[in-house]
């Protein structure tokens, strides 16, 4: 027979359900999903963190969380029922799925990928991230503009021959104006890019 206890724990469960256990679960999910599965990044200490790296933190915070959670209820509370819990354990599951499987697939894109955060800054604080990646005789580039909350959404983008990488190359040069920045990238005579002109804007 139900405990008074547990009684009691069900009701609270269903009349104050946006505890700080449920909404640092549900950001969590929330910012994993659009994480995992946007086209973002996140400039920290000067260096690029993808979008799926960011949802992975996320979810791996939210696993120890909701584990340690599970281990400090008391052996009363485990008597409620599941109608009685908030939020129900299926409704953490199928985003942490979902968002799961953004960040294992934005890891396959990345394989090989390398990032750019390149200098100098904009007179408003704005920033030029680059990710460059190369297969077989193929190669691109996107830019990112990356604005004072460090995060960083993808403007233009160019191809390149043979993998060539300019910005790894060296072979690019980044201007700033009130308007925001032009990026301009070079290839070779064997090995050209196209386009090779792109602005950054952070507004």
């Amino acid at each position: 027979m139900e405990s008074e206890l547990a009684r009691e724990q069900r009701r609270a469960a269903r009349t104050a359900p946006f505890t700080p256990y449920v909404v640092i679960v549900t950001g969590c999910l929330l910012l994993a999903l659009v994480a995992g599965w946007g086209d973002l990044l996140l400039v920290v200490m000067g260096r690029a963190v993808p979008g799926w790296v960011l949802s992975g933190a996320l979810l791996l915070a939210l696993l120890v969380l909701v584990l340690g959670r599970a281990v400090r209820r008391r052996p009363a509370a485990r008597a409620t029922t599941a109608s009685g819990r908030f939020p129900p354990r299926r409704l953490i599951t199928l985003p942490a799925v979902a968002a799961g499987l953004g960040c294992a697939f934005g890891a396959l894109a990345d394989l090989g990928a390398e990032y750019h955060v390149l200098e100098p800054r904009g007179p408003d604080g704005c920033r030029a991230v680059v990710r460059e990646t190369a297969f077989l005789f193929s190669g691109s580039g996107e830019v990112y503009a990356v604005g004072a909350t460090g995060i960083g959404r993808p403007g233009s983008s160019w191809t390149a021959d043979d993998g060539y990488r300019p910005v790894a190359s060296g072979t690019y040069e980044l201007s700033w104006g009130h308007g925001g920045g032009v990026l301009a990238v070079h290839g070779t005579t064997g090995d050209p890019v196209f386009p090779g002109l792109h602005e950054v804007d952070c507004g």
